[in-house]
């Protein structure tokens, strides 16, 4: 089956023609930038074409939540293809800090959803486990619950990796524990990525955790304490390592945009977005109330607060789509660099072939939109050619 796009690529600006075979970008050609071209819009209103989102943590989103149990098959499945309507064609479902059977039981689903549907095994890129070998400090340790805190354990991590199947390919996890660098070297070794996040480790400890093989920071600048010593502390060092991917919330609430600048100048090619999106993202602004956090706020402005306690985020109510757009509209990035923060630099992390982004022979993982100052309408989106059944009109 062929298809055919037409629209602006999202780094040049310039009008293509965008030919899809078999799943794969067969060409794209350069189309006249006129008017009148019959079936061609003036160049002006043809939209943007771009190569699919990759999110690195989702926790849920529509109602949909990963961490709620029961967890079923075709919660995920559901989750995979809201993504898709957001332009999310490659994503980590996420998994919290939890006991270590329960843990398990949500890895198991993951799995079974992905043996299950084609879907999900084409949007899952991996299972991200965030926990439970983190930071027991309040500050650090966010809403992770104290009680599943606990020292990194590679028998314990075996197992889950055993009930998804192999399907965990990111940890988070604190190097501040006795034996965390050993932890790292093994999981490096057997591919899986591991994030620092949730920590309290000394500056000596992180770099440790690095020359191990950390590759990454989990939602950098949040999962803190309210203040630090000025230096040395865990941030300037995660900044100062060129071997670490810096991921970040750029929602405008969980990162002022003078802390992402400094990411994206720091971290250039290795810039990452996340949504870290829990299960209320999607949903109409209103009170609600989680298994974690209790009663929460979701504002107009898609802002996730503790009821009673504006000041404490409850986490994350912001798709890629929208951090995007937030770049471009604070102009702390171009939209093509903006894009690939939420696209190209995750995939290449994951080893995703999507890394080549939207040049021939890639993945036909296409999304198209429009946009209008920092607000940007998702149009289509294709999975390997195939247009998504929940994509906007």
């Amino acid at each position: 089956m062929s298809v055919r796009m037409i629209g602006k690529h999202y780094r040049t600006g310039m009008p293509i023609e965008v030919k899809v075979r078999e799943g794969r970008i067969t060409a794209i050609t350069a189309i006249p930038v006129v008017s009148g071209i019959e079936g061609l819009p003036p160049a002006g209103h043809l939209p943007w074409l771009a190569p699919g989102l990759v999110d690195l943590q989702v926790n849920g989103g529509w109602g949909l939540d990963l961490n709620t149990a029961p967890l079923s098959p075709n919660t995920v499945l559901q989750l995979t293809r809201k993504l898709q309507s957001q332009g999310v064609t490659s994503y980590c479902p996420t998994l919290i800090t939890n006991s270590a059977a329960r843990l398990a039981e949500g890895a198991s689903v993951i799995a079974k959803a992905v043996r299950l549907y084609p879907d999900a095994a084409e949007g899952i890129a991996g299972i991200h486990l965030e926990g439970p070998f983190l930071s027991p400090e309040d500050g650090p340790r966010g809403a992770h619950p104290r009680q599943h805190i606990v020292p990194p354990d590679w028998e314990a991590f075996s197992r889950w990796q055993e009930a998804a199947e192999g399907l965990i390919r990111i940890i988070t996890l604190s190097p501040e524990w006795p034996g965390a660098a050993s932890f790292i070297a093994r999981c490096s070794e057997s591919g899986i990525l591991v994030s620092i996040g949730h920590t309290a480790a000394t500056a000596e400890q992180i770099r440790e955790a690095v020359a191990a093989g950390a590759v990454m920071s989990t939602h950098l600048g949040n999962g803190t304490h309210l203040t630090l010593s000025r230096h040395p502390n865990y941030l300037w060092e995660q900044l100062a390592a060129d071997e670490l991917h810096g991921c970040m919330i750029a929602d405008g609430h969980h990162l002022p945009d003078s802390v992402l600048a400094v990411i994206l100048r720091m971290k250039r090619n290795r810039a990452i977005l996340v949504s870290d999106a829990v299960s209320l993202s999607g949903m109409p602004p209103g009170s609600y109330h989680l298994h974690i956090g209790g009663d929460v706020v979701l504002t107009p402005e898609g802002r996730l607060h503790l009821a009673g306690q504006r000041q404490l985020l409850a986490g994350s109510a912001m798709m890629l789509p929208d951090q995007v757009g937030h770049l471009v509209e604070a102009g702390l990035a171009g939209l093509a660099d903006a894009w690939d923060c939420a696209s190209v630099h995750p995939a290449r992390l994951l080893g995703l072939e999507q890394a080549a982004g939207l040049e021939v022979g890639a993945p036909a993982d296409i999304v198209s939109f429009h946009m209008e100052g920092g607000k940007l309408s998702l149009l289509q989106c294709w999975k390997k050619g195939q247009i998504s059944p929940q994509s906007r009109e």
